[in-house]
């Protein structure tokens, strides 16, 4: 099975990084957070990815480009100009980088994915946000309601610490709570071909014009995802995921 990422955004909400690079290419422990979500999806045997570029990619295509030959020990003969590999750590995966506009919109991105990913189900994420979803869970899940699209429904956490009142008074701060029910799509989405009747071109939002039209045709399913879950939307995002990074053992990190 196939996994389309959309990657093509300006990532105008971290612009502080994205003015060189584009938001998929930003580092969280010093690889892509890219990288991060694509290892996710390896871990559970998904491995063949179709990335949507848009703004930058050229960027992206260079990564991946080098990524074999800068990766693990190497040997070069400086008079021959020979490269030996010595080691190699790479990982086993297949990358369709394909250009779908630098003004798309998510729907027609996944539009021009189309003659790759074939007539058959596929999984959709988006190139910025991190979690430790079972994605054989999700996949079963889908396969169980038997709709067009199941996405991830989440529930971020608050900014801000909340208040706990009793009468005018403060009885306790509480950290991070959860936004009441406030579920939202998270991605991590998984979809049949059946999708792309439902997008009419690159200025077709996946959000909006696809997922809103199939809820009221009764054809998207939720899968409710009640653990980590991160995007990537600001700065202040970045140093939390680094943070959770540097300290050892963060909660998206499912792969050895």
């Amino acid at each position: 099975m196939k996994v389309a990422l959309l990657a093509g955004g300006l990532g105008t909400r971290l612009s502080e990084e994205t003015e060189v690079k584009p938001k998929p290419m930003v580092e969280i422990g010093g690889r892509p957070i890219l990288w991060h979500i694509m290892k996710h999806y390896a871990h559970y045997g998904f491995n063949e990815f179709c990335v949507a570029l848009g703004y930058k990619g050229e960027m992206i295509k260079r990564y991946f480009i080098d990524y074999h030959t800068l990766n693990g020990s190497m040997k070069i003969d400086l008079a021959t100009g020979i490269v030996d590999p010595i080691e190699k750590q790479v990982e086993d995966w297949r990358i369709h980088l394909i250009d779908t506009g630098l003004h798309s919109m998510t729907g027609g991105r996944i539009k021009r994915l189309q003659p790759a990913l074939g007539n058959e189900t596929f999984m959709v994420t988006y190139g910025d946000g991190v979690a430790n979803i079972d994605l054989h869970a999700l996949l079963a899940f889908h396969k169980a309601q038997g709709k067009l699209a199941t996405v991830t429904a989440v529930r971020p956490p608050a900014r801000f610490g909340g208040l706990v009142f009793e009468g005018d008074l403060v009885a306790k701060f509480t950290e991070k709570p959860q936004i009441g029910e406030g579920w939202i799509n998270g991605g991590f989405m998984v979809l049949e071909p059946g999708i792309f009747d439902y997008i009419d071109d690159d200025q077709s939002s996946l959000e909006a014009a696809a997922l809103e039209r199939l809820a009221a045709d009764g054809q998207l399913a939720a899968y409710r995802h009640d653990s980590f879950w991160q995007c990537m939307d600001t700065l202040r995002d970045v140093h939390l995921l680094e943070n959770l990074w540097q300290g050892g053992s963060p909660p998206w990190r499912v792969w050895e």
